[in-house]
């Protein structure tokens, strides 16, 4: 007996997917807040009891974070296929978007995995703060310039091809287009250093609140409108006259 398996629904999928980017979110967000503010980095004896004492906090964040970057993958992959659907002409630049999602995903696991490096240096053994110090330092950068630099590149790209093709709301192009910028604008916190206290510090609270925190919620907002397959007659009909 033989058939052809059916093709997953991309609309359905990638909406599953910002779902779970959503709640994933949530989860993470409060666990990070039960942990409290980290110390300065010079305070080396402070950061070796913070760093033991929120561990299992930590690995916990990191273990939510593979899942939620999985699932980022798959409504990143969902969003192109939506609008090279819709226009098979702006497929280069929804491939843009797809390969630096691709590349944050991999810079953050890469991240997380530093961090988790810190953490398991406190389990079962003596704090190293200096182990800890350069495991932090080397991730904060991941986290913050170097991330907001591929945000900005997914949401510029993604922005464009939602407003060219019309395969989405209006809406969603021009808040990629708009986190795209404020993502540019806070690259520079890479030379303010690492203090907690400062917010406009490299990976601090600006970073968070103008890159990471919008960046996501555009990509569940997404997500979400995908769910009903509703698109514009314009673009139904420009997907009608694009050469198969």
């Amino acid at each position: 007996m033989s058939g052809t398996a059916r093709t997953p629904d991309v609309r359905r999928w990638t909406g599953i997917a910002a779902i779970v980017v959503a709640a994933l979110m949530i989860t993470e967000f409060t666990v990070r807040i039960s942990m409290g503010d980290r110390p300065d980095l010079d305070e080396a004896e402070a950061l070796g009891e913070f760093i033991q004492r929120t561990a299992l906090q930590a690995l916990l964040v990191i273990m939510i974070d593979l899942f939620l970057m999985t699932s980022m993958i798959v409504l990143l992959a969902g969003f192109r296929q939506i609008i090279t659907h819709a226009r098979r002409d702006l497929q280069w630049i929804a491939d843009l978007c797809f390969g630096a999602g691709l590349v944050f995903v991999t810079i953050t696991l890469i991240g997380d995995s530093m961090n988790g490096g810190a953490a398991l240096d406190t389990v079962g053994m003596e704090p190293d703060p200096s182990a800890i110090r350069a495991l932090t330092e080397g991730y904060t950068l991941m986290f913050g310039a170097t991330g907001c630099v591929l945000i900005a590149l997914i949401c510029g790209a993604g922005g464009y091809v939602t407003l060219a093709s019309g395969a989405l709301p209006r809406w969603t192009g021009w808040v990629a287009i708009a986190v795209s910028i404020t993502s540019v604008l806070v690259v520079p916190t890479m030379f303010n250093g690492t203090s907690t206290a400062d917010p406009f510090s490299a990976g601090g609270v600006v970073v968070t609140v103008f890159a990471t925190f919008p960046f996501f919620a555009w990509s569940v907002a997404v997500g979400i409108v995908t769910i009903g397959g509703r698109r514009s007659s314009g673009a139904i009909a420009q997907q009608e006259v694009q050469p198969a």
